[in-house]
């Protein structure tokens, strides 16, 4: 292709379009029928599914083979198409095939040489008059010939045997079916005679020419060869011949012999071996390259003649020749395939170039659409245009044409670039990403723009693509056609048309189309968003139907470009149809049909009908009629039944499993292998052109209805009976599972025909289909994923529901791990979550149901981890649902699969339950946000919730689908969310006093400055849906959506004495201003408001209005905080308003207006006091609400909550409901009017509030406080409501990123508790003999069953106001040592009595010595006078002392000895804890040496006597971090610095060695150490020589975050867990293979972490306060399933208990 034709694809043009490159090898084979069997069939057996796997394999591409010997009907035989359809099929391997496409077998057989289906009239009139002047009768061609006058010029046709021999095809009566078939051979060998005796009589006249004569003498065989080799230009990459010699064949056996030569009365037929001899020694030789020709000289053997044993050297022979040849054909071909980007860009633009193309050859009228669509190309007008319409109304030939007249006719002084896509009807249009990936590379070649800058996630490509259109420019705009806008998938939301440009830049145009049905609101639904985006009538064109006079002129017109023409009594019927209706889509089937009529069809097989789907009906019937019911019904059927359509080989594997169809097939034939010949269906397709489209779909290039009739014809027509429907999906289940796959055979009943035809003795047989596996994943050779199988998980569900095979949709996908492993690794968890959704709908089993929604739930709470961390399945599933094994078998089975299969993907899991179990109160968890959620919205309509932090993120509620996640990239945290009245818009401010306005439909935003005068602090943002309002203390800025500034308005009161706090507005003449006095001690509160125009109104501390704004109710009173309802004054319709406005040197839309009041004397009118509260004189008001049906108003007390019901149903009428919180909690205001908010129950029987981190729930009727849920780990923000429908719901944000949606319904429902402390875990100790785990968290010591998860104690000495810091459990268990409120404690751990108490202050260690006998306690105590000179000062080494005390333990807690040693105080930098020897003889900690420099001091562990100081300054120490006690040698410790470790021998006083990087961890054996810096990456050092040995993490950028790295007890594994990731990976030490065996995200940040000393579990703390212990379950270790099942938490009993 030369850089002209590229150049011309790329903008788009018409013009000579070059051929599309094909993903197909399909190769035509060309042979007499009979001497070749043994050749096809080897071929059929051993070669053909090779080539197929090569061309999958290396090149993706598909093998098909058109075998004419396969498949050919009796029906085709009858109706005389076989040479039709031979050279329809050579036509279509050439136009198709990348490489090689015919290949030709000739032997000593020239073959069946038949009499043509078609004769030109004049040239029949010819023959027919040489005949008679011969003297022959032509009764015969006149009886078998009828001309069709319908042909331009006329043409008669063969008629078929069946309507003449009405026998022919009778198989239920063999012995009149043979008597026809005999009498028309007999009349077909006495026809060829009359034709060739005539042909030969006109040729040597010089009537006819030579050519025209040899149509009557040629064999099939020989027409193949001339359309397949001879006529073709480039043989050389094409084109392969084989030619065969037998020798020595037998002539004596006729019957064997007539198989392999033409015999002709018993003897050669010499005319035919004539026509051969020229045909394959001179015509083909001279024609196709030598390399390209194969000979074979055969010897014939034996009785057979030719024979798979006899002939086995020569058939291997040829088999590996054809291979080699096929395959090096395919080969070249993809050299010369350009596959780059450009070349793979260049393909898509073609198919839509060529789609466009033909719609316009056929397009005709539409002139007043035509023009409408020029006037707005024209216009400058800058939003897109709409095509709407209903199914098959022209909207896809209508845009089509309006692209080509663009690029034509009404822009010919530029060079317009067009974009035309016609989505849906190839694989890289159908999904959103590679559409506008392509989009983007089209435009970007024309810029001469690197393809290398597109981006690949949506939303940055999205803007990308936008910005593109920027580059539009008077000689070359840029024109985008986008057909069918709602077929695309992949958007990020519902909403599948966000990402269309509202506003183009100029010279910029985009014209779309989509469905609208009126009385189908399903389809419609994008039409209806559109209507939302873009507001303007003008440019949404309706698409119609033609009418019947455009419909008869477009017929017409049609009918002569085929050159065909009707009787007048055939137009009659044609203009009855299309009066009756005139969609294009019933024109063309009209259309399609008329061309078939014969100028002598009988008036009742000229049917047409009147309605689509009665057209569509007629179609489908005259395919089957002529293709093979079972067949078309079958094949048709699979496509209708399919979720997203089939590919053409899963058609093609579909049908040759299914032996209703083959056993139709092969009525008369056994095949080499059972499968269908894709002939047979490409036949079929054929017949059904441009209704079926090739869309993408999982991955893969898929066929299905191209318009929605067709696919509810076919249902209509086929699924009527519902047991027809269930074999089909049940068909397409089992294709899917794989069941037959892989070789294994399946059985098959021979048919009655066959077994009497074939003399079979055996009734059944089965066969090897050919059909490939369906694995979950496909791996590569070394083993790793290299895909998933997408079209598994896309189909196999939904067949398996359908065909109501549920027991095998739980083994296989809904409740099997691997499934649902392999599916969330490749697809959302919102097409995991519709299989178990689409269950629930179809199961009525109400148990299985509940064990669906189980693990639905589940996996919906653990969402937000499954998401990002598909390997946590197994984890997240075991913590939740391990309760829940009991009455669920089911679940049983799938954890039972987590336990066994789960640590190949995360060898993490949980010893118990410890994650919230479904079924409970909350309902999701919406996780998305890296910062507090300082605010939410709902949407008008309660289906979305939009969401604020430093970015909005945007869920679905009915899924819990992340839908949008924008991020306008800018500093600081947004404080404030609006939504506009119809939800098109979100506003928000930021605390450096920026403004962002998000377009919600489309994602994008505008980002303004302080637009507030004087940069006084922007105070909050308020939304109309056409205008934005900023405001301040002092003043208001009015802005368009466009982020324009439009106005700046002064407010009318002093900003020092009552500055602004807020602002409604209902239009932009009606709003409200809420001033206050700037005190929250004493916050009093001012109201003007504006048409109506009131008094300006004085209250106080609290405030709420109804939604039309005509009542108030507030704080008037003075002393106390009772509620008083005012209403607006009912003449409040008058108003006087009076503006000024400043004219200043300011451009108009920055002008100051000042508004102030005149002459007012409507004011708020009092109406009632409501019932006072108790104690309301000093209780302050913090906030008032109303609920939705404003039947119920809330207010919110410093201690608790009142309530007022006013409804009928009111519980207690004319009384303040006050509901208190429990002593201790209060309600805070951090700002007038906003405090925590409470919400009443859809039943009004309870009431919810949100404080600190907790639920609380009140009985409305009883005022008792009945709940307590703990609900975040930080506090909560922001409550709303969610009752609609069937939802009962609350929803909560929280300063823990979270917002978290809370079913009111299920609050009392039995959760699974889980153990947990209010404060985060500090530290943790273990002792695993008794099984038990102690926690340190500010307030007590935690004694934990580890195997249980059961926090069994807390150990405090003062509960109230305890501050523990550190504390061990001796290895019998029976002690605890803790330092609290700077005392020691002793605990006798049994009986949880206190042993001992002694006042040490500043503890800062707390270590075992003697293996648990005593204990090294370490202290620092206050402050006691240092001499701080900057931050490395000299100090005073009798002034700050660092006390080390051994005590025993005893009852008494026996205090051994006491020492102490210097450190130097430095702020900012932590204790460094001390060690103790492996052979726990000395004590080593590091203290402070003369100057600015760190010193080693090592005491007698039992005495307490300083044996030694060493002095670190010959080390270059700086900043010693850590010490570390080589765990190998006794007289070994380490010092790690940032740099290094350096490893000092305490002994001989001098250092052993550094070791660079060294900052960690070593192992058992002193050999290992590790390297883990803070801002990313981790590698296995060797000790001795300080190499790196292994690196677990490259070191990438992942940002300075809190590591933690170390080696489990065992050193068999390294743990590191990064804080920013929030995750804890596993390696298997470089002993082992060094590979990560789990990376498990954690639900809470950790903030301890310690292992147990068998290696087996590691035991983690967290901020939330939770206790998790994790099994290493390492997949290379089978012992730990043993381990794993035998755990208390796997026994159903004991939940059942």
């Amino acid at each position: 292709m030369d850089d002209r034709t590229v150049d011309l694809i790329f903008v788009g043009s018409l013009e000579s379009l070059p051929p599309v490159s094909s993903k197909i090898v399909r190769i035509f084979t060309s042979s007499t029928f009979t001497d070749t069997t043994m050749e096809r069939n080897t071929l059929m057996a051993q070669c053909y599914p090779k080539l197929k796997d090569y061309c999958r394999e290396k090149h993706g591409l598909e093998f098909q083979v058109v075998d004419m010997r396969w498949g050919v009907r009796d029906e085709a035989t009858d109706d005389h198409m076989t040479t039709e359809l031979c050279m329809r099929e050579i036509a279509n391997c050439q136009r198709l095939s990348m490489g090689p496409n015919f290949v030709v077998f000739l032997g000593q057989k020239y073959g069946y040489r038949p009499i043509p289906t078609y004769i030109l009239s004049s040239e029949l009139q010819m023959l027919r008059d040489e005949l008679v002047n011969s003297g022959i009768d032509p009764v015969l061609l006149d009886t078998w010939y009828r001309k069709d006058s319908n042909a331009v010029p006329p043409v008669s046709v063969l008629q078929p045997i069946s309507s003449i021999l009405i026998n022919f095809n009778n198989k239920r009566i063999p012995k009149l079916q043979q008597h026809d078939q005999a009498v028309w051979w007999d009349t077909l060998g006495k026809m060829q005679k009359l034709l060739r005796k005539a042909a030969l009589s006109l040729a040597n006249g010089g009537k006819i020419d030579k050519d025209t004569m040899h149509n009557y003498f040629m064999s099939v065989t020989e027409r193949e060869v001339i359309n397949g080799v001879l006529s073709v230009q480039n043989t050389k990459n094409h084109c392969l011949a084989y030619v065969r010699y037998i020798n020595n064949i037998n002539l004596q056996n006729l019957k064997k012999a007539s198989l392999f030569v033409d015999i002709l009365n018993r003897s050669l037929d010499t005319e035919s071996c004539k026509l051969l001899a020229n045909l394959r020694d001179e015509r083909l030789p001279a024609k196709i390259e030598a390399t390209n020709l194969q000979r074979y000289t055969v010897e014939w053997i034996g009785r057979e003649g030719l024979d798979t044993e006899t002939h086995e050297e020569y058939l291997q022979h040829f088999i590996t020749h054809f291979y080699k040849n096929i395959t090096k054909l395919v080969d070249r071909a993809l050299r010369k395939e350009d596959s780059s980007a450009q070349g793979q860009i260049v393909t898509e633009i073609l198919q839509h170039l060529h789609a466009c193309n033909n719609s316009v050859k056929v397009f005709y009228g539409r002139e007043d659409g035509l023009e409408r669509i020029r006037r707005h190309m024209l216009s400058d007008c800058e939003k897109p245009m709409v095509l709407y319409g209903e199914g098959g109304c022209g909207k896809t030939s209508l845009l089509a044409k309006s692209a080509g007249l663009a690029s034509t006719e009404w822009f010919q002084g530029s060079k317009p670039i067009s974009v035309i896509r016609f989505l849906g009807t190839t694989p890289d249009s159908s999904a959103l990403t590679p559409t506008l990936v392509s989009i983007c590379q089209q435009i970007s070649y024309n810029y001469m723009l690197p393809f290398e800058d597109i981006p690949v996630d949506l939303v940055p490509l999205t803007a990308y693509f936008k910005h593109l259109l920027t580059y539009a420019n008077q000689q070359q705009p840029i024109f985008l056609f986008l057909d069918s806008v709602d077929q695309l998938t992949g958007a990020q939301d519902a909403n599948k048309v966000s990402w269309l440009p509202l506003r183009l830049p100029p010279y910029c145009k985009l014209l779309v189309s989509c469905a609208a049905e009126a009385d189908n609101p399903e389809v419609s639904q994008d039409y209806h968003l559109l209507r939302r985006m873009i507001d303007n009538e003008e440019l949404f064109l309706e698409v119609t139907d033609l009418g019947e006079d455009l419909a008869m002129q477009i017929i017409r017109m049609w009918m002569q470009t085929a050159c065909r023409d009707l009787t007048n009594y055939q137009w009659r019927l044609v203009c009855n149809a299309v009066g009756q209706c005139s969609l294009p889509i019933f024109v063309k089937l009209v259309f399609a049909e008329i061309c078939r009529w014969r100028s002598y069809t009988k008036p009742q097989d000229t049917y047409l009908a009147s309605t689509v789907m009665d057209s569509i009906m007629l179609l489908f019937e005259r395919v089957e009629k002529q293709h093979g019911r079972i067949l078309v019904f079958h094949a048709l059927a699979y496509i209708t039944a399919a979720k997203s359509g089939l590919s053409e080989s899963e058609l093609e594997d579909l049908i040759s499993l299914d032996d209703k169809v083959l056993d139709d097939v092969y009525q008369y034939h056994l095949p080499p292998v059972r499968r269908i010949p894709p002939l047979l269906w490409t036949r079929i397709r054929n017949d059904l052109p441009n209704y079926l489209s090739e869309r993408e779909a999982d991955g893969v290039s898929v066929m299905n209805w191209y318009h929605r009739q067709f696919r509810d014809t076919a249902r209509e027509r086929y699924f009527k009976n519902m047991n027809m429907a269930m074999y089909f999906h049940s068909s397409i289940a089992d294709y899917y599972l794989g069941i037959w796959g892989g070789g294994n055979p399946k059985p098959f009943k021979y048919t009655e025909i066959q077994r009497h035809r074939f003399n079979l003795t055996d009734k059944e047989g089965s066969a090897d289909r050919k059909v490939p596996i369906q694995p979950l994943v496909f791996h590569s050779k070394d083993g790793k994923v290299s895909r998933y199988n997408l079209r598994k998980f896309g189909e196999m569900p939904y067949h398996m529901v359908r065909s109501r095979r549920f027991q095998d949709l739980y083994e296989h996908v809904l409740f099997n791990y691997q499934w649902l492993h392999a599916k969330l690794s490749s697809c959302p968890l919102q097409a995991v979550l519709s299989d178990f959704e689409d269950a629930c709908n179809n199961i009525e089993d109400r148990e299985a149901t509940r064990e669906l929604m189980l693990v639905a739930d589940a996996l919906r709470l653990g969402g937000a981890i499954l998401g990002q961390y598909p390997n946590m399945l197994a984890p997240q599933l075991v913590s939740r649902l391990l309760p829940e094994i009991g009455p669920n078998p089911n679940v049983k089975m799938l954890l039972k699969q987590c336990d066994e299969t789960g640590p190949e993907h995360c060898a993490l899991l949980p010893l118990y339950h410890c994650l919230h179990t479904p079924g409970g109160p909350l309902k999701y968890s919406l996780e998305g946000h890296q910062f507090a959620v300082f605010g939410f919205c709902l949407t008008s309509d309660l289906r979305y919730i939009v969401s604020i932090s430093n970015k909005f993120i945007t869920w679905d509620l009915s899924t819990s689908d992340l839908t949008r996640d924008v991020n306008p990239g800018i500093e600081g945290i947004m404080q404030q969310l609006v939504l506009s009245p119809d939800n098109r818009f979100a506003a928000a401010y930021t605390n450096n006093n920026h403004t962002v306005l998000l377009n919600t439909l489309t994602s994008e935003y505008n980002i303004m400055e302080n637009p507030l005068p004087e940069h006084e602090p922007i105070k909050g943002v308020y939304l109309l849906n056409a205008h934005l309002f900023v405001y301040g203390t002092g003043s208001w800025c009015q802005f368009n959506m466009r982020g324009q500034l439009e106005r700046t308005y002064k407010s009318p009161e002093d900003p020092n004495r009552w500055p602004l706090l807020s602002m409604q507005f209902s239009t932009l003449d009606t709003y409200r201003l809420l001033f206050w006095s700037g005190s929250l001690d004493d916050p009093l509160l001012l109201l003007h408001t504006v048409n109506p125009t009131l008094e300006p109104f004085h209250f106080h501390s609290a405030m709420v209005m109804t939604q039309d704004k005509s009542t108030i109710y507030c704080c008037k009173g003075e002393g106390h905080y009772g509620v008083t309802q005012y209403r607006a004054d009912p003449g409040s319709s008058q108003w006087t308003q009076q503006v000024t406005v400043v004219e200043d040197s300011r451009t108009q839309a920055d002008r100051h207006q000042h508004t102030y009041f005149t002459g007012c004397n409507l004011k708020w009118l009092f109406q009632r006091e409501l019932p006072r509260a108790d104690n309301d004189d000093l209780e302050v008001l913090l906030q008032l609400k109303f609920d939705r049906e404003e039947t119920t108003l809330l207010g919110t007390s410093g201690n608790g909550f009142v309530v007022w019901e006013f409804g009928d149903d009111a519980h207690h009428p004319n009384q303040a409901v006050v509901l208190p919180l429990p002593h201790g909690v209060r309600n805070i205001s951090t700002r007038v009017l906003c405090s925590n908010s409470c919400m009443v129950s859809a039943a009004r029987d309870y009431v919810i509030a949100g404080v600190r981190k907790n639920l609380y729930v009140w009985s409305l009727i009883s005022r008792d406080l009945v709940k307590v849920l703990d609900a975040h780990f930080g506090r909560i923000i922001t409550l709303e409501p969610l009752i609609i429908g069937n939802w009962n719901s609350v929803i909560t944000s929280s300063i823990d990123r979270t917002v978290k949606v809370w079913n009111i319904n299920n609050i009392f429902e039995q959760v699974h508790v889980i153990d947990r402390h209010e404060m985060q875990i500090d530290s943790i100790g273990l002792c695993q003999s008794a099984g038990l785990a102690i926690t340190v968290t500010r307030g007590c010591v935690g004694v934990w069953d580890m195997r249980i998860g059961r926090l069994v104690a807390r150990l405090a000495d003062s509960p109230l106001g305890a501050i523990v810091t550190h504390a061990a459990i001796t290895t019998d268990s029976k002690y605890i040592v803790s330092a609290e409120s700077g005392n020691i404690l002793i605990w006798n751990r049994l009986t949880e009595q206190l042993l001992f108490k002694e006042e040490q202050p500043g503890v800062k260690q707390i270590t075992l010595l003697d293996n648990g006998q005593r204990f090294l306690a370490i202290s620092k105590p206050p402050d006691g006078g240092a001499e701080v000179n900057g931050m490395f000062a000299d100090i005073k080494h009798d002034a700050m002392k660092v006390i080390s005390l051994q005590y025993e333990f005893s009852a008494e807690g026996v205090r051994i000895y006491s020492a102490d040693y210097p450190v130097r105080c430095v702020a900012g930098t932590s204790f460094k804890p001390g060690v103790v020897t492996c052979d726990g003889m000395n004590i080593v900690v590091i203290g402070a040496d003369k100057g600015s420099r760190d010193a080693i001091f090592v005491f007698h562990a039992r005495t307490g006597s300083l044996l030694s100081k060493i002095s670190l300054k010959q080390s270059a120490a700086k900043d010693v971090g850590m010490l570390i006690a080589m765990p190998h040698k006794a007289h070994l410790v380490a010092t790690i610095d940032p740099d290094k470790g350096t490893i000092l021998d305490i002994r001989k006083k001098h250092i052993l060695r550094t070791v660079p990087k060294w900052s960690g961890g070593c192992t058992k054996d002193g050999r290992y150490g590790l390297y883990a810096p803070s801002r990313g990456g981790l590698e296995l050092l060797e000790l001795k020589r300080g190499h790196i040995v292994k690196t677990f993490i490259p070191k990438v950028a992942e940002g300075v975050f809190t590591v933690i790295c170390m080696f489990n007890q065992t050193d068999e594994y390294v743990l590191y867990y990064h804080s920013g990731k929030k995750t804890l990976r596993v390696f298997r030490k470089v002993t082992s293979d060094a590979q990560m065996i789990a990376n498990f995200r954690m639900q809470a940040e950790l903030s301890a972490i310690e292992s147990t000393e068998d290696g087996k579990n590691i035991v983690l703390g967290t901020v939330d306060g939770c206790l998790s212990v994790l099994a290493i379950a390492d997949p290379a270790k089978p012992e730990m399933k043993e381990y794993l099942a035998a755990l208390p938490s796997r026994d159903e009993e004991v939940y059942k208990s």
